[in-house]
């Protein structure tokens, strides 16, 4: 799912070959996002395009030769000429008179031409990983090298024009590799090669053999005739143009230049936090667009001696699930207790936003513009089906973007603390750039590790281990950027696994990171009075048996609702007591459902915890949240792990076995008639739960009070 959807989009016929393009956004000035060589197109730029487009108008077009459009089948038509009128003829059909331009690599060297020639279009130049014809190639991507005929190719060898013919899907894989050459870049290698899919050997060799541009001579006067502002990004570690291509170009132009050490070829797309930052502050610095509003925020943690003002806290809530809303506002419900005056601004997204709302919490203005996760989650799903550790890899686009949301709201306000319950984004880029911090930071999160799941293959097990890789390496090499680390449960909640082969053992090494407070529910059980005398306030009769249906805040659970409606009438014959009642979740519509009598739908329930404490049975999920107010009220329950969800399958289901809490299901093998049977079992049984802690709440609060 995109974290920007484009306002218009079209393409126009340029002399036979197609070009497509997209506008994205509002405003006074636009950025046009130039593409680069045509291995690649225009999503290149999926991590700048869905922040920048909240501040600018901001044009995309892919190249000719991939994407949407057209692929000339002449050399001559990939000439550097027709690349720099493709910018303007799009500059033309978007009607946009002057734009600042941004372009990677080769769209660098367009970038520059177009400023050069056409300086009254341009406003300002950011060329990153620029290719710059005045200063020399990799030796290693030499004339030479590109025509020679081989036996065998090996490494950059395979930049060569009969490999590309012959073998181009290889030759993407080993490409893709090498302009992602930094660690832990699976997922923009896998995108990269996924981009240059609609491509073919035979287009990259024609970009190729295109010859120098006629139109657009390129000398050391093109470069010096820019007088626009110019930012000129490179990484140090760049296999694809050396940095002296940027030097180069910086020093000509009188230019801005950064250099970054251990960085690719393309900073855009690896380190997206960083360049987002350095061009917004460039541009602001420049020419006083979309200047940061910079508050007290831009202070480092703050003083333990200041006590002369109310403590503010920005708290971030995990929109995957309502789970974390409900212990989040818990616990910030004892930290009230704690510091009075305390002031909660929640950084949200929909449906824990209309939850907080019910609850008279402060929800903070920067929230309506984050894109939304849960939908994200939900459109990845398919029937009870959600490869979660895929899903959060997907994401990125949104991460970027509602990071860069989060980052502003800092800058603009101060806040004592930032209480993240796994909120991916924050701790993933502060630790990738731990300069961007603001102000201390506690994370929460009640699982830690990313697990494989079985039938998946060697890939994505190779996967979920160089992902665990990364954050112990970010935590290790950055002990201080958490100021807290809260893993909510106790150390027998962590599964008996390692994080992957070489590293260690999951049990050995969060502990050392770790503090425990308990489990954390929204209300335990015990503060509902006795069980009577909730269920006659609830409206159950003393002669009925209830069952509850909950799915959570997403759309996933679609099909078990269907079947556990199923389920009811066979039930029913056996127990005529019983009563069903289907709360179907915020995304779900309940009119969905043909639902027999007996059997209740509703879309929300706002004490759902009293609900499940009073019912006799539950059928629910996988989700951790539902399953331990379960575990806590000592109500039996049936619950159906998402297939491929390693947390629900692995953490949630190791956790309520230690609870000996639960009866797990698989939805494959459950027809209405094995979950009716299940269900009547459940009716009868009288296992006895593990005690769940009432406090977790109160001692997760206590943590926090401490950076207080």
């Amino acid at each position: 799912m995109r974290a920007a959807v484009s306002q218009s989009e079209g393409t126009i016929d340029r002399d036979g070959v197609e070009l497509h393009y997209e506008v994205y956004g509002e405003g006074e000035h636009t950025i046009l996002f130039i593409p680069p060589w045509s291995i690649v197109h225009s999503r290149i730029y999926k991590g700048q395009i869905p922040y920048f487009s909240d501040h600018f108008r901001v044009v995309t077009f892919d190249p000719r030769g991939n994407g949407k459009s057209g692929r000339p089948s002449t050399a001559s038509d990939y000439n550097i000429d027709f690349m720099v009128e493709d910018a303007l003829v799009i500059l033309d059909e978007t009607k946009t008179e002057k734009a600042i331009v941004f372009g990677l690599s080769l769209g660098g060297l367009y970038s520059a031409l177009l400023a050069s020639y056409f300086p009254e279009r341009v406003e300002a130049l950011i060329a990153c990983g620029t290719v710059m014809p005045l200063v020399p190639a990799h030796a290693h991507k030499d004339r030479a090298s590109y025509e020679a005929k081989r036996d065998d190719y090996q490494g950059w060898q395979k930049f060569n024009e009969q490999y590309w013919l012959d073998h181009y899907e290889d030759f993407c894989a080993f490409f893709m590799s090498r302009l992602f050459c930094e660690a832990h870049s699976t997922k923009q290698i896998e995108d990269g090669i996924a981009w240059s899919s609609s491509g073919d050997g035979e287009m990259l060799a024609m970009t190729y053999a295109a010859g120098s541009p006629v139109k657009y001579r390129i000398d050391e006067s093109v470069y010096r005739r820019i007088t626009c502002p110019s930012l000129w990004i490179h990484g140090l570690a760049d296999e694809v143009t050396p940095p002296s291509m940027s030097e180069k170009g910086a020093e000509l132009t009188k230019g801005e230049l950064h250099l970054w050490p251990r960085v690719g070829h393309a900073p855009n797309a690896r380190f997206p936090a960083r360049v987002n930052m350095l061009v917004r502050d460039f541009l602001a610095r420049k020419l006083g667009i979309h200047e940061p509003v910079r508050g007290r925020g831009t202070a480092t943690a703050p003083s333990r001696k200041t006590h002369n003002r109310d403590k503010k806290i920005l708290y971030l809530s995990s929109p995957i699930g309502l789970g974390h809303a409900r212990r989040d506002l818990a616990i910030s419900h004892e930290l009230r207790k704690l510091h009075s005056g305390l002031r909660v601004d929640w950084l949200a997204q929909d449906p824990v936003t209309r939850f907080l709302d019910m609850n008279n919490e402060r929800i903070h203005p920067g929230s309506c513009r984050l894109a939304n996760e849960s939908a994200h989650i939900e459109a990845e799903s398919g029937e009870h089906d959600l490869n979660a550790f895929q899903a959060i890899r997907n994401m990125d686009e949104i991460l970027i973007k509602n990071f860069m949301i989060f980052q502003e709201v800092l800058e603009q306000d101060k806040y004592d603390l930032v209480i993240a319950d796994e909120a991916w984004d924050v701790d993933h880029y502060w630790h990738e750039h731990p300069d961007l911090k603001r102000t201390q930071i506690a994370w929460l999160t009640d699982f830690v590790g990313w697990v494989p799941m079985p039938g998946n293959g060697a890939y994505e097990a190779f996967l979920t281990e160089d992902y665990n890789a990364e954050m112990i390496g970010h935590v290790e090499n950055n002990p201080r950027l958490r100021d807290r680390s809260i893993f909510v449960g106790n150390p027998a909640d962590i599964i008996p696994h390692s994080f992957g082969k070489n590293l260690p053992r999951m049990r050995d090494w969060i502990p050392r990171h770790f503090d425990f407070c308990g489990y954390v529910l929204g209300r335990h059980p015990q503060e509902f009075g006795a069980r009577d005398e909730l269920r006659n306030r609830l409206g159950y009769r003393s002669d009925e048996k209830i069952c509850i249906v909950t799915v959570g805040g997403s759309g996933v659970g679609a099909n078990l609702i269907r079947r556990t409606i199923q389920a009811y009438p066979i039930v029913k014959w056996h127990l005529p007591e019983l009563r069903m009642i289907v709360v179907t979740g915020p995304r779900l519509d309940p009119n969905r459902f043909d639902a027999p009598e007996g059997v209740e739908l509703r879309s929300f329930v706002p004490d759902l915890d009293r609900h499940l404490a009073a019912c006799d049975l539950a059928l629910v999920q996988g989700g951790l949240t539902t399953a331990m107010e379960l575990t806590a009220a000592g109500v039996p329950f049936l619950y159906f792990p998402l297939k491929n969800h390693f947390e629900q399958n692995f953490h949630v289901a190791h956790r309520l076995d230690q609870y000996n809490a639960g009866r797990r299901m698989q939805y494959d093998e459950s027809s209405p008639e094995h979950i009716a049977e299940a269900m009547r079992e459940e009716l009868l049984s009288s296992k006895q739960f593990k005690p769940v802690e009432p406090d977790g709440a109160a001692r997760a609060a206590r943590m926090l009070s401490e950076l207080l």
